[in-house]
């Protein structure tokens, strides 16, 4: 019994779990990723029709380029299978796609697709579905930080300048929301290095339930919990 006035504005999801769930099965890691992907696809469209405008789904980090060159190969190529398929969809679903994190450590026919998924989804307005790919907080953060020196030191900012919602222009997430809400599958309770910056006042949730389990059920108990909740932002209420 969801409460359409209380909503999140903003999800961000860390999907973790989905080799453990291929292990659990006898099943090589990919078959994992290959569900996980399924999940994606059922976890969007049932943001978009709750009516929540911003999804960001934490899919390869910056740590992960250290996982075997194997497994690497497969998430890619899944990747690429993911855009090709869904962008049209994705685009007469009204849904825009937005990649954030360093896309230069991709290939190059990575990075044009990417630009090209964003160029034909761009129109949008139902759902920002925003997928964070080699994208690691600190490395943000630090990015944020050159881009401001730069500034500084072409003589267009002033140091005296540089407050809270000027540093959030130069992070990727400049034209969102800070998460309201973040899911963590597989019952892992950290963050790992996911929008550290944004989610200062954000909810966590924590289940332990696989990323390629994860069902439009799941995601439901996480908003209810989520609606459960008092959120003041460092205020107290007065009785």
């Amino acid at each position: 019994m969801l409460d359409p006035d209380r909503l999140p504005r903003h999800v961000a999801i860390i999907m973790d779990g989905n080799g453990r769930w291929a292990k659990q099965r006898g099943l090589p890691r990919v078959y994992g990723h290959k569900k996980g992907a399924e999940v994606v696809k059922k976890i969007v469209q049932k943001t978009r029709s709750l009516g929540i405008p911003y999804l960001t789904l934490y899919a390869f980090s910056k740590e992960n380029w250290q996982r075997p060159e194997k497994e690497k190969k497969f998430l890619f190529s899944l990747l690429k299978e993911y855009l090709k398929k869904e962008v049209p969809e994705l685009r007469q679903q009204e849904i825009r796609l937005k990649v954030i994190g360093d896309r230069e450590d991709f290939s190059q026919d990575i990075q044009e697709m990417l630009e090209w998924a964003e160029k034909e989804t761009e129109k949008g307005k139902k759902l920002t579905l925003c997928l964070a790919l080699s994208y690691g907080g600190r490395a943000e953060i630090l990015r944020a930080v050159r881009l401001i020196c730069g500034e500084v030191k072409k003589g267009k900012l002033d140091p005296s300048e540089i407050k809270e919602e000027l540093f959030r222009k130069f992070l990727y997430t400049a034209d969102m929301p800070d998460p309201d809400l973040l899911i963590r599958t597989s019952g892992e309770m950290r963050i790992s290095n996911f929008l550290i910056f944004q989610m200062a006042y954000t909810e966590f949730y924590f289940t332990p339930v696989y990323w390629p389990d994860f069902t439009e059920e799941e995601y439901i108990k996480a908003l209810e919990d989520f609606q459960r909740r008092e959120r003041r932002f460092g205020r107290i209420n007065e009785f």
